[in-house]
């Protein structure tokens, strides 16, 4: 959120100096620029910048993953402080999984786990760990002391029936 604040300050500061260049072009040739031009030149720039960042975040995220990782779904928000989030929804946060940090249980091949990532705008990225029966399509969130043996025996959590075309069950029983 600094680095938000910090780079929209820093674009005001560009805004003001390129309205400054151009008052001192604009007094060489008698004409001035109005008080105004300054702050709302800044102003507008702060506001330009602030939905900039907020609607390209998603997309800056997503390019920086690597290959491995897949995004399964996304967030989106509209807020009354910005209007023009209810014509054009922003994207805050998404959950993805890594797919090379899926493993496969030896004894028995259709349970896997692995981890989903919780990516949230201006919040640090949770992971939760889970596991999945492809063949019975049932995922099981390994939360606290939760386990699943190499026999397949799940301790400390409950199965949990989910669709075919879950994301993450997808992801998960594709990948391994």
């Amino acid at each position: 959120m600094w680095v938000d604040l910090l780079s929209m300050l820093a674009t005001a500061v560009l805004a003001a100096c390129l309205v400054f260049i151009l008052g001192r072009f604009l007094r060489k040739s008698k004409r001035k620029l109005p008080r105004w031009a300054m702050p709302a030149a800044m102003g507008c720039s702060m506001i330009a910048f602030s939905i900039w960042s907020e609607y390209s975040w998603f997309t800056r995220m997503q390019a920086a993953l690597p290959q491995n990782v897949v995004v399964l779904s996304t967030g989106e928000r509209s807020a009354p402080w910005a209007p023009w989030t209810y014509a054009a929804p922003v994207t805050i946060r998404f959950i993805a999984m890594d797919t090379h940090a899926i493993s496969r249980s030896e004894q028995k091949p259709q349970l896997v786990k692995g981890h989903l990532l919780l990516v949230e705008r201006w919040q640090p990225t949770r992971t939760v760990a889970v596991a999945f029966d492809c063949a019975a399509h049932l995922r099981a969130d390994l939360m606290g002391n939760a386990t699943l043996a190499a026999d397949g025996v799940l301790s400390g959590a409950q199965w949990q029936a989910v669709a075919p075309t879950e994301p993450a069950l997808r992801a998960a029983c594709k990948s391994t």
